[in-house]
């Protein structure tokens, strides 16, 4: 997913606010879901919720205004009741790797109990002729 990084996303030496990374993993998560036939919003109608347990991000080179940036986003691991997604940030050229992640996520339906991973979300799969880049 590419990212144009905004004047309001920088801090004041003008870098990309370190918890805009956060924000950049959610938005990525929700496009990768997109991409993989469903939107996050048609997820939670069929009574899945997907509440983050644990994130993590290391930055390792500076995203600064202006920069174009791509995301990339991937289920790494499913759990009974849970899944995780990792993300990469890379330059626009490729070149630079920015910044890695995760987000753990737990299943829960709208009381907040546990649900067990529906097939029909484990199935989802990622169309990689809609990847942007």
């Amino acid at each position: 997913m590419p990212h144009r990084v905004s004047y309001g996303e920088t801090d004041t030496m003008g870098v990309l606010y370190y918890a805009e990374y956060l924000h950049l993993f959610e938005r990525a998560r929700s496009e990768y879901i997109r991409r993989c036939g469903m939107s996050y919003a048609e997820v939670e109608k069929k009574g899945i919720i997907l509440p983050v347990r644990e994130a993590q991000c290391r930055y390792r080179s500076s995203a600064r205004y202006d920069d174009l940036v791509l995301v990339r986003a991937g289920i790494s691991e499913w759990g009974r009741a849970s899944m995780r997604f990792v993300y990469e940030i890379w330059s626009e050229d490729k070149k630079r790797l920015l910044a890695t992640g995760m987000t753990h996520h737990a299943l829960v339906n709208g009381e907040g109990r546990p649900v067990p991973v529906p097939d029909w979300f484990r199935s989802l799969t990622f169309d990689a002729g809609k990847a942007l880049a």
